[in-house]
């Protein structure tokens, strides 16, 4: 039993290999649906390890290896087969190769990070890979013809998952308005979004995900807890 989270931690891995393949190949599509499947097991991975009650060290580190790939390198790869179909330096691409390297420094800090409460510090990597994921999805032809437009992105996102950057989870403390008001604000912002946009809703969802974050930030002193992932 007590195997059965890394178990799930090593298909969320091998599902983000599989996404990687497709997004060096130009299958956003599929690789948009290989990241969510690995986000999934990432949940699950850490709902069964609660559950069981089945934590290691060896899990945490598999775990963070595991969406360096799904979570880093897939965004990376699928931003790199954009950026290759457009007509400016051929070195350019490679620009799309600082997201997983980001991710990973995103993951190291947070392994060392002793901080602990309920929110997030910085962009989260699957939220980071829902964003690229969704958007070269719905607009991969848009941003071959916009590859500065695209380096760009690849920039601030990079920043914000290493930025000390207060994002809130989407864990709740009971049903009252008052705890959750925040998490609920932004629910009923994705359920307008997929209602007027379907399945194009997903990077703009994770970009409602950073501006309801930023404007709900506290105006407390430095140093107050929170958790990073």
């Amino acid at each position: 039993m007590k195997h059965i989270p890394n178990f799930i931690t090593s298909l969320n891995l091998f599902s983000g290999c599989i996404a990687a393949y497709l997004g060096f190949s130009g299958q956003y599509g599929w690789a948009f649906f290989f990241i969510l499947l690995s986000a999934l097991f990432d949940f699950l991975d850490g709902f069964a390890a609660r559950l069981l009650k089945a934590y290691s060290p060896i899990g945490k580190e598999l775990d963070s290896l595991a969406d360096v790939v799904s979570f880093g390198l897939t965004p990376g790869a699928m931003v790199f087969s954009v950026l290759r179909q457009s007509d400016l330096h051929v070195l350019l691409p490679y620009a799309a190769f600082l997201i997983p390297v980001f991710a990973a420094l995103r993951l190291a800090k947070f392994n060392l990070d002793e901080r602990q409460a309920t929110s997030f510090l910085g962009l989260p990597v699957p939220a980071n890979a829902i964003f690229w994921g969704g958007l070269l999805y719905s607009y991969a032809p848009f941003f071959a013809e916009e590859p500065w437009l695209l380096c760009a992105l690849v920039l601030l996102f990079c920043i914000l998952m290493i930025a000390e950057v207060p994002m809130f989870s989407l864990k709740v403390k009971g049903l009252a308005w008052r705890a959750n008001k925040v998490q609920y604000v932004y629910l009923l912002g994705c359920l307008v979004l997929l209602a007027t946009m379907w399945d194009d809703a997903f990077a703009p969802i994770i970009a409602w995900y950073i501006a309801v974050s930023i404007a709900a930030t506290p105006k407390s002193p430095k140093g107050d807890n929170v958790a990073a992932r």
